[in-house]
């Protein structure tokens, strides 16, 4: 398989703190969205890098888990996951330093030991957590 390629695009104007900026994605779902410092370290409203990793994170896991249960012959009736994407000031600037993934998910028929093997299998093989140079927790419950 060929690689598949994904593009965004970023646009500042201004200082650092005082600045402002849109960002723009391929499929046209951001457009000219807005992102900032009070976006990033306040909480005004738009978005910042650390919740578009979040959204990245929680969904490329969740398609993960959703392939790893299809193989087993187990198809989820639901899996819902949060991602909490942490930033911490480190000497030098900043630092992702975490990303905490929470599942909740319905599978008829799986055990939970089978379960918590496949949902952490997701949790490595996800490209977006390949990626991160950050502690990733899981916390998954099946109902």
């Amino acid at each position: 398989m060929a690689a598949i390629k994904r593009s965004a695009s970023a646009h500042w104007s201004g200082t650092g703190k005082e600045g402002k900026g849109t960002i723009t994605t391929q499929s046209g779902v951001l457009s000219n969205t807005p992102y900032s410092f009070s976006r990033r370290f306040g909480e005004e409203k738009g978005t910042n890098p650390e919740e578009l990793i979040a959204a990245a994170h929680a969904s490329c896991f969740t398609m993960a888990l959703a392939f790893q249960l299809t193989g087993v012959g187990k198809p989820a009736d639901s899996l819902d996951t949060s991602a909490v994407v942490s930033i911490e000031q480190v000497e030098g600037g900043f630092k992702i330093s975490s990303s905490a993934l929470t599942l909740k998910a319905k599978v008829p028929g799986l055990s939970k030991d089978e379960f918590m093997k496949l949902a952490e299998t997701a949790k490595a093989s996800c490209p977006v957590s390949k990626v991160l140079n950050a502690a990733i927790t899981l916390d998954a419950t099946l109902d």
